[in-house]
């Protein structure tokens, strides 16, 4: 879908997911366990914002994002708990969402490796079943990660260039 991005089956109920960003690890790993670097880029479509985004980032500890589509619009949830927490290695956290789009719960592990100043981010998500994680395949969850992903490169080149 976009450069440098992977997005398809993985084994059984996973679906896998990859890309490459030109940072380095630990920035990287802040972007997705900081709630002021996560609520600028982890928006999907055009026109989302995420008004809410709490995360308590220790194993047991619990996040909640809610996303928008422009004033008033649609709101969308998603809620879980980390179960691991290894910076700026991996992260592991279920996820549900709110309202349910199905049922069970979903497990995310994020993988990060760094290589020459680039980060390769992993995602491997396990869902409840084979039909929900080909729904998902289905949905434009793709379209919807890479746009997210194109503005996480956006905001690490940035950050990088800030932090030089």
């Amino acid at each position: 879908m976009t450069k440098n991005m992977t997005f398809g089956a993985g084994a059984e109920h996973e679906l896998k997911v990859t890309r490459v960003f030109d940072a380095p690890r630990r920035l990287v790993f802040d972007a997705f366990t900081r709630p002021d670097m996560l609520k600028n880029w982890m928006l999907g479509p055009d026109g989302w914002s995420m008004p809410v985004c709490q995360m308590d980032v220790r194993p047991g500890g619990a996040y909640r994002w809610v996303w928008q589509k422009g004033e008033g619009g649609t709101r969308m949830a998603v809620f879980g708990e980390f179960r691991e927490v290894a910076a700026p290695e991996r992260l592991v956290h279920t996820e549900q969402f709110d309202p349910p789009w199905y049922p069970g719960v979903a497990e995310i592990t994020t993988r990060f490796a760094e290589a020459a100043g680039r980060t390769t981010v992993t995602l491997s998500i396990v869902y409840p079943s084979q039909d929900i994680r080909d729904g998902a395949i289905k949905s434009g969850m793709e379209s919807g990660m890479a746009k997210s992903y194109d503005r996480l490169e956006r905001l690490l080149t940035a950050d990088a260039r800030i932090a030089h």
